[in-house]
């Protein structure tokens, strides 16, 4: 092809500009972005670099080697910042046959010392044609590569002067990834059996480096205008609204999109495929659009109306305008994890954005809705205002967390998301009761630390804590205080140390405004919340508070909650704990903040009994010495209404982690009359691991007698609020796969008419695992299941069945399931899901075994989805022949491979843990329900 391209070279203040026009033939990509260092090359006359200086050059001994054996002049894995971006102008062409892509990049620099050396990131690509564009004229800069770091350094003859301006232009090449990081190739099937070949972005944490050469950390903010080239028979999205489209040589189109705002490397998106969307305006003039597959579309409505709403609702309740003119956000066939929240084009999981009012269940929606919210809270909290670096992740994703639910309240109360907050919680106790836990804001360095950093503490103790200062300082102070944190430091960074430094942060607004509104218990003198704040950010674990009432006297301690029997890890820890407590005498809830290491409060009469923490609105867990925990059974045996389901949730957590077993085990008889969501499955999640560690039916027997009244109420329909409906989904999946009679008898008769009609009969939505897990114990219903799988396009139905078929008995399926057939981005679900079934538990640990370095390859060291293979493939084990296994296979790794990451260590502790519980309580429960056995048939 030939093409026509003009030149003009003229200087504008400091900086060089150049257009040029020239007739050159070849492939229109690499026309259209090669052309200008081609030229460079021609018309440039090349210095050596053998001049150029390093710093540090009397040093040079000491710093790294580059891959052609010079010196290279930076030996740290952060960057200088004695030169940041300003503008990236990014050309990229994908080539979605040859599954690779090319590229040029201009970036603009702001020079803030003197130097001759830029040094920015690039990841397992081909670099070409580097130049300078400087005031004095166009320069060649010689490239050092340091892969282990993931560095370019670009070495210039002459200083780069303070206070100037300069351009650096690269050109470059790299193969589309395999993996879901990076610039990666995705495919789907359409429902005749064709494949389609997508390219997509996920830049989080340190991945836009390997899809263009740029400064890879989130403090070098910079706007991004960016072309990409596509055949017609695609579409490409970014971040910004496309503002023009130019033909090309060759039939090929390159779109041009709009500048962005100044963001992070990591947020800049885009996507090339065949994509199709529908789009609503919203309230205050954003075009929203989603985006999926063809065959898909048709399941977006309910995300579009979810993202319109909630977008208007981020507008008003922050009072800072969304500051694009669109928000996209498009369901990706290979996705690893449940959304990213770039700038102006958010991408999701398709179980995730996708809903079919026919086929999605309660649960599907209220998980939609919430990572819709989670990730339109990201385009203020962490796109607009940007932690620094990633050891204060939880800026981000901790108020994101918490916005899911301050959002969902207000704009969907009828999803009750309330019930669900407190699973958070406990969640992030799991993993902060260890001793290798980490606090909320932690030093990290390498991409595996950054990676390990988007786990349950950054995430749910994050909202808990957030939750926690709400609840303290009243709902209308703390919104005051993080509408001015926003305010304050939009298209900024941020540190942990702003939430409570100065008077411009969200703390100290708070504590600003704390008196108008909680005077009645605290003066504003005596509250210091940057106290408060830093002793849950900047320390890990959690309190365990013991409450010990004496007539009116309560005496109060606290000491660090850990599972481990080793005191050591627990000394030096002292949390300013926002305690509250309500009595037998009063429904009012008292506030009191406990300080030091022991205190003493008096109440204004004797009572019955005291429950602290209510609602569970602290991070913190409560022991109640002397009498306490009995005054409470008894409470929740006679009344137990009379504390909310929150608070029943929160004793049941409590009571099985602090006391001994049997006491725990009368207190959950209470369970026969509870019916609240949280409380349930609190109740499950505490007795079913009792079940699998003791592998005896008389525990089985146990739960199910004392959640049979409940299952038995529960009609086999979609009928109910969203609470009742995800409980009587729980209640029957767990009656079937226990082997309830009438359950397996109701889900067997339902699946043969389901099989009978080829799949097209009508099932209620909401028992659909359950008949699914009951179909899939038979080979030939299993077989009809995966058949259904393969065609069907309803991602929630696909989802269930997945589920199903991983829970069979079938361990010739189960081996099939986790082989060849599933695609990667839902492996290691269903790995973990066959872990935890006991005829696929050794099937899950040797396929992780045999498998981990593809796996780490695919998902990346570090990774969540690495940490939740590693710990839920090994998290039930509870023999010592078992702990050596493990840590045989993990020692043998190197730091390479993963030797070093927080997960191994968590594994086994947990495992050790189990242990410990084993030999202390086995004998305990088996006494326990040969008693309870015996007072039953005494009773009849």
């Amino acid at each position: 092809m030939l093409g026509v391209y003009c030149v003009t070279l003229h200087v504008s203040g400091e900086i060089l500009h150049l257009v040029f026009c020239v007739c050159i033939s070849g492939p229109a990509s690499v026309v259209t972005m090669l052309v200008a260092p081609l030229l460079l090359v021609l018309f440039v006359p090349f210095s050596p670099s053998s001049g150029a200086q390093l710093p540090n050059q009397a040093k040079a001994k000491d710093l790294p080697i580059a891959t052609n054996g010079q010196p290279f002049p930076w030996d740290r894995m952060r960057l200088p910042t004695t030169v940041t971006p300003l503008h990236y102008d990014l050309a990229i062409h994908p080539n979605l046959t040859t599954l690779d892509f090319t590229g040029v990049v201009r970036i603009e620099l702001d020079v803030h010392e003197d130097t001759n050396t830029v040094i920015l990131h690039a990841k397992q690509m081909q670099i070409s044609n580097v130049f300078l564009l400087a005031p004095e004229g166009i320069k060649r800069l010689q490239v050092l590569e340091y892969p282990r770091f993931h560095q370019l350094a670009l070495l210039s003859d002459s200083m780069l002067i303070k206070g100037r301006k300069y351009e650096v232009h690269l050109a470059f090449a790299a193969n589309l990834s395999d993996s879901f990081h990076g610039f990666y190739k995705g495919s789907y099937r359409t429902s005749s059996g064709e494949v389609r070949v997508l390219a997509s972005t996920q830049f989080e944490a340190t991945f836009a480096r390997g899809a263009f050469p740029c400064f890879d950390e989130p403090a070098f903010k910079a706007n991004f205008t960016i072309r990409i080239i596509r055949e017609p028979r695609h579409i490409a999205i970014s971040n910004m609204p496309m503002v023009k489209t130019v033909e090309l040589p060759g039939g090929l189109l390159e779109d041009h999109f709009d500048t962005t705002v100044k963001m992070s490397t990591y947020l800049v998106a885009y996507i090339v495929s065949d994509f199709k969307s529908v789009s609503k305006t919203t309230q205050h003039g954003v075009k929203i659009s989603i985006y999926a597959v063809p065959e898909k579309i048709d399941q977006t409505a309910f995300a579009l109306d979810a993202a319109v709403k909630l977008l208007d609702f981020y507008d008003d309740y922050f009072d800072i305008p969304y500051p694009l003119p669109k928000q996209d956000l498009a369901a990706i066939p290979d996705f690893q994890s449940g959304a990213m929240e770039n700038w102006g084009l958010t991408t999701y999981r398709e179980t995730g954005l996708l809903f079919d009012p026919e086929k999605s269940s309660a649960s599907d929606k209220l998980g939609i809705t919430k990572v819709i919210a989670h990730e339109l809270a990201h385009q203020w909290f962490g796109n607009l205002v940007t932690m620094e670096w990633w050891n204060d992740l939880w800026l981000n994703e901790g108020f994101a967390k918490f916005m899911e639910f301050i959002s969902l309240d207000i704009t969907y109360p009828e999803l009750h998301v309330d019930d669900f907050f407190l699973a958070k919680c406990f969640e992030a106790m799991e993993v902060d009761s260890l001793s290798s836990s980490h606090p909320v804001s932690t030093p990290v360095e390498n991409p595996t630390q950054i990676q390990e950093m988007f786990d349950d503490v950054s995430y749910d103790k994050g909202a808990c804590i957030l939750n926690m200062l709400r609840d303290f300082l009243t709902p209308e102070a703390f919104e005051i205080g993080i509408v001015r944190y926003l305010k304050r430091y939009s298209y900024q960074n941020t540190v942990n140390s702003h939430l409570s430094f100065n008077s411009c942060d969200v703390v100290a607004f708070i504590q600003h405004y704390v008196c108008l509104y909680t005077q009645k218990w605290y003066s504003g003198d005596e509250l210091d919340v940057r106290a408060i704040m830093d002793t849950w950010t900047l320390q890990e674990g959690f309190p365990l508070v013991t409450v010990e009432v004496r007539g009116r006297e309560v005496r109060l301690s606290q000491e660090r909650y850990l599972k481990t029997d080793d005191p050591s890890p627990s000394e030096g820890f002292l949390w300013q704990i926002p305690l509250t407590y309500k009595t037998s005498a009063s429904n009012t809830v008292h506030r009191f903040l406990l300080k030091t290491k022991t205190d003493v409060l008096f109440l204004p009469e004797e009572v019955d009994w005291v429950k602290f923490n209510v609602d569970m609105s602290g991070y913190y867990m409560v022991h109640y010495a002397g009498e306490g925990w009995n005054s409470v059974i008894k409470l929740l045996q006679h009344n137990h209404t009379a504390l909310s389901g929150n608070d029943r949730a929160n004793l049941i957590h409590n009571v099985f982690q602090l006391v001994r077993l049997d006491t725990a085990l009368e207190l959950s008889l209470y369970l026969s009359r509870e019916t609240k969501i949280m409380a349930v499955t609190q109740g499950f999640g505490e007795l079913v691991p009792l079940y699998k560690l003791m592998e005896k039916r008389d525990m089985k027997s146990y739960i199910v007698d004392l959640f049979q009244d409940l299952i038995d109420q529960q009609e086999w329909n979609d009928s109910g609020s969203v609470s009742q409906r995800v409980l009587r989904s729980y209640l029957l999946l767990f009656a079937c796969v226990r082997n309830y009679a009438p359950c397996v008898t109701k889900a067997t008769q339902l699946f043969n008419q389901w099989k009978d009609s080829d799949g097209t009969m009508s099932l209620p939505v909401d028992i659909t695992m359950a008949v699914f897990v009951i179909g899939a114990r038979m080979p030939e219903g299993w077989d009809f299941l995966f058949e259904k799988y393969r065609h069907s396009l309803q991602m929630s139905v696909k989802s269930r069945m997945k589920t199903a078929m991983a829970v069979s008995p079938l361990q010739d399926k189960l081996k099939c399931l986790i082989g060849e057939i599933m695609k990667t981005q839902d492996l290691p679900d269903v790995v973990v899901s066959v872990s935890k079934n006991p005829h696929g538990y050794q099937l899950a640990w040797d396929f992780l075994r045999a498998n981990w370095h593809t796996m780490i390859k695919k998902f990346d060291l570090g990774s969540h989805t690495i940490s939740h293979l590693v710990t839920g493939v090994t998290n039930q084990y509870s023999t010592r022949e078992m702990l050596d296994e493990v840590r045989n296979f993990f020692g043998s790794l190197t730091e390479e491979t993963g030797s070093e990451m927080r997960c191994i260590q968590q594994a086994y502790e947990t495992i050790e843990d189990n242990i410990r519980w084993t030999d202390k309580n086995l004998p305990l429960l088996q006494a326990w329900l040969d008693k309870l056995l015996f007072n039953t048939l005494k009773t009849d």
